[in-house]
């Protein structure tokens, strides 16, 4: 794509970038620059060569949103709710959450999983760091993660230079991740692969985290079962153990800044695997309980795949303009509600 050019989309391109590109707007910003050097070329990339893009947006620092605002603000907006006067608020504090286990017997809850996307302070993001800078950041989060005593104590796996023996033990446990897909690779974030990547976990293998991956930390909570509570706790506690090392890029409106603007504000996803084939059955319903919780259902492998033996897996669509405990309460409201309806239906069948 020229720089000088407006973009030619297919007549089948529904993305956000191409319903908020107007020919004005990109005009006005296509010859601006970040101070790490980061272009409107260099954002809408991703969408462009990849015209199935739900998005097609990637920021490559934190100035970016702002140097872009005319193009990120309704990309935000119509995909958030979230105008460009809302001002995010976080707030994560386990004693907050009313979450018992909604599943002590174990009967539908197979796991729970709550992660969070996070970037340094004063760095750029994955799509514009360089090499020197992605490394200084692996150095800084292993230094971290090191510290880390208790439960959280583990041992960090670089991806460079990885023995056979401990990538296969990786892969098994579904810890290890790969290359991004052709959407990170057109907004830059597979460069330079596998240097200054790896992954840390602690021994009880509940609390993992991903560095230099999509976002520059995804730490990431989970254990077998629906106790949300416990799983919110850990990552509460490591976040906030993390934090006193490594500064993580905040903004006062959007909230924690991430590449993707899907991500932006809590940059939270908390899930559980399910099993509801009775509510699995009747779709309708199932999305009408969900929608009503502000929740998303994916099948047991995640977007874009579908359901087996009736399992799915449920997660917060709202991250920015919600807190992080009210991410986490309408998950547990939501399985709850799920819960009840797939307990009716098969009273129902019987």
């Amino acid at each position: 794509m020229n720089t000088l050019s407006f973009p030619e989309f297919n007549q089948d391109c529904f993305s956000l970038l191409c319903r908020n590109l107007s020919k004005k707007v990109f005009e006005k910003l296509k010859d601006k620059a970040t101070g790490n050097g980061c272009t409107l070329y260099q954002t809408i990339n991703s969408g462009v060569v990849n015209q199935d893009s739900s998005v097609g947006v990637y920021a490559g620092d934190a100035e970016s949103y702002t140097l872009f605002a005319e193009l990120f603000d309704p990309i935000i907006e119509d995909y958030h709710g979230f105008s460009s006067k809302d001002k995010h608020l976080s707030y994560l504090d386990p004693s907050a959450l009313i979450s018992p286990n909604p599943d002590p017997e174990g009967a539908y809850i197979l796991s729970t999983r709550i992660r969070v996307g996070r970037n340094i302070a004063g760095m750029p993001l994955g799509p514009a760091v360089t090499i020197e800078q992605r490394n200084e950041i692996e150095g800084q989060v292993v230094k971290a993660l090191n510290s880390l005593t208790g439960g959280l104590s583990g041992t960090y796996y670089p991806l460079s230079g990885m023995d056979e023996s401990i990538r296969s033990r990786l892969v098994e446990d579904h810890f290890l991740f790969k290359p991004g897909d052709r959407f990170l690779d057109a907004a830059g974030l597979n460069r330079d692969w596998p240097n200054g990547r790896g992954i840390f976990h602690n021994a009880e293998k509940t609390f993992l985290v991903w560095v230099n991956e999509e976002d520059q930390l995804r730490i990431i909570s989970m254990q077998p079962g629906g106790d949300i509570e416990a799983v919110f706790t850990r990552l509460v506690t490591a976040i906030m153990k993390i934090e006193k090392s490594v500064p993580f890029l905040f903004d006062e409106r959007l909230g924690y800044l991430t590449s993707c603007p899907t991500n932006l504000g809590t940059a939270m996803r908390a899930s559980v695997h399910i099993r509801l084939p009775q509510l699995g059955a009747d779709m309708p319903v199932f999305k009408k309980l969900t929608d009503l919780f502000h929740l998303q259902i994916r099948g047991i492998h995640g977007e874009h795949s579908e359901s087996e033996r009736g399992i799915y897996d449920i997660s917060n669509k709202k991250r920015l303009g919600v807190t992080e405990v009210e991410c986490v309460q309408n998950l547990y409201n939501g399985i709850i509600a799920l819960i009840n309806r797939e307990k009716e239906f098969a009273a129902a069948s019987d």
